[in-house]
């Protein structure tokens, strides 16, 4: 009993015993987990922290680039809207000169029609006094010759008309006499008095304008991924764009059309300014810079006809005198040319007593046909008599227009004065340039010789007549017959054309095929239906 006592103690002390050493480990193991686990949680901790200060780092440094940006756009927008300030301002400022420029005119007008009515009133008074004396010189003369009134009335006209006939002969000898041996001298009078008062020379515009590019990221939006956007570019407007080795922030636009430069600058203004350079906004910005050169074209002709007072003008007319801003002639501006030949030939007309207002108008538009004279057959002369004709202008003025360089006969003094006034403003020293139409003609020639091709919808000679770019419409021709009109445009310009160095000559065959997929297409359906049902 003793020993089944004692081992049955053992036995609790033994389980007592191994109670106890297993909650100590049970304790280390513990321990040694939440060390570990406060390990882990600092280490997590730590890496939290520099994963914050990171990602605020990152954060406050892509805040300063965005608000420097943004910076950059207001301060670019600033002086974009300062610029636009200025420029109505300055409309402001013409405008309101028009206005006293008509104020003055209008007082003129009336202070002339006072004038005139009192003169006529004095005439009118003037002509019933010598009616007056007539009927009473009659009677006297018949009491006392003893005749009836009517054969002293006979007798009296008779001597009067002798002696009026008398007295002009003489008079018309002596003036053309007097005109005989002055007329040089007059001639040169009025001529030296109408170039004093006429227009002072201006300043020859170039055919290169550049465009000022903000900073890189602009740059490399223009130029796009492998050149696509500035390939673009000048495609849609025949023109070369170059950066400047030196400069990256200046791009140069280069062609022989200026109409063509100032679509190509317009487009990249704005591009410049919305910052959003894709391939559907550079197709939007240059069709919006086209319309708006279109409608300049306009207000540069309204300026024209409302600078020279030439009365009311057909508003195609307007336009086409626009377009003469952008067209030389021996390296003379043809607008201003025209703007002179105006005032020269209003100038000698006002001193020879002619219709000097109908003088300035013809001058005005004596070169009209220049304006499009690369587009349509004929000589300059034929195509601006054809649209004066075709508006309704007045017979003098079409054949001022025709007469101007005598290839018809002048039926009017104010035609020869337009002649004269021509000759004068293309003369003077400094006006003209041979070598700049010479270099404007080469290259037309070059583009007419592609344009004169079956398939070729335009063309365009860039980089100073070294490069030819054609542009073929896919669906008439292909890439072989593309290949082929290559070759045979090189060897006609090989023929015909003398020129410096090498041309190459590239021909482009595009197709864009553009379908639309969603509710455009179900309205197109339901149109369908609606048709067939009603029919």
């Amino acid at each position: 009993m003793l020993v089944t006592g004692l081992i049955i103690g053992l036995l609790v002390i033994g389980l007592i015993l191994g109670y106890l050493v297993r909650r100590h480990r049970h304790i280390q193991k513990l321990m040694t987990v939440q060390a570990q686990a406060r390990q882990i949680i600092e280490n997590a901790t730590a890496q939290t922290k520099q994963k914050i200060a990171t990602l605020q780092a990152k954060s406050r440094r892509e805040t300063l680039a965005y608000q420097q940006s943004v910076k950059d756009e207001l301060t670019e927008q600033k002086s974009d809207i300062a610029v636009r300030e200025q420029r109505r301002q300055q409309r402001e400022q013409l405008l309101n000169q028009m206005a006293v420029r008509l104020d003055d005119q209008t007082s003129l007008l009336d202070e002339r029609s006072q004038t005139n009515h009192q003169q006529r009133q004095k005439i009118h008074d003037l002509r019933d006094q010598a009616t007056a004396l007539r009927d009473k010189r009659v009677t006297t003369l018949a009491e006392q010759a003893a005749m009836s009134t009517k054969e002293a009335e006979e007798v009296v006209l008779q001597d009067t008309d002798l002696a009026l006939k008398r007295d002009r002969d003489i008079e018309v000898k002596a003036l053309n006499d007097d005109a005989e041996a002055n007329a040089e001298k007059w001639a040169k009078d009025v001529v030296l008095a109408a170039t004093e008062s006429g227009p002072q020379d201006l300043p020859k515009e170039h055919l290169e304008h550049t465009v000022t590019v903000p900073n890189g990221e602009v740059r490399s939006k223009i130029i796009g991924r492998d050149g696509q956007h500035i390939r673009l570019l000048e495609t849609l407007t025949g023109t070369d764009l170059i950066f400047v080795p030196d400069d990256n922030s200046t791009l140069f636009i280069s062609t022989h059309d200026p109409i063509r430069r100032e679509v190509a600058r317009t487009a990249l203004t704005n591009l410049i300014a919305s910052r959003r350079i894709s391939a559907n906004q550079i197709e939007t910005q240059v069709e919006n810079a086209q319309r708006d050169v279109n409608h300049s074209l306009w207000e540069v002709g309204e300026q024209a006809v409302s600078r020279l007072h030439v009365g009311w003008m057909h508003p195609d007319l307007m336009k086409l005198i626009g377009r003469l801003k952008y067209r030389t002639s021996y390296g003379q501006n043809v607008l201003q040319h025209s703007i002179e030949v105006s005032q020269l030939a209003g100038a000698m007309a006002a001193r020879l007593g002619y219709d000097a207002r109908l003088a300035r108008r013809a001058g005005l538009l004596h070169d009209l046909g220049k304006s499009i004279d690369h587009e349509v057959e004929g000589t300059h002369v034929e195509i601006g008599t054809e649209f004066a004709e075709k508006y309704g202008e007045d017979p003098i003025v079409i054949n001022a227009i025709a007469a101007h360089h005598g290839d018809v006969e002048k039926t009017s003094p104010i035609s020869a004065l337009v002649a004269a006034a021509d000759a004068i403003s293309g003369a003077r020293q400094g006006a003209r340039s041979e070598s700049v139409e010479d270099y404007i003609n080469r290259l037309r020639s070059l583009e007419k010789i592609a344009n004169d091709r079956d398939g070729v919808t335009e063309s365009y000679a860039i980089q100073a007549g070294r490069e030819l770019r054609i542009i073929v419409n896919p669906q008439t021709l292909d890439d072989h017959a593309a290949a082929n009109l290559t070759q045979e445009v090189a060897q006609q310009v090989e023929k015909e054309l003398t020129y410096p160095g090498k041309i190459r000559i590239t021909t482009i065959r595009k197709l864009t095929a553009v379908e639309y997929v969603g509710d455009e297409k179900k309205k197109k359906k339901k149109k369908k239906k609606a048709a067939n049902a009603a029919s």
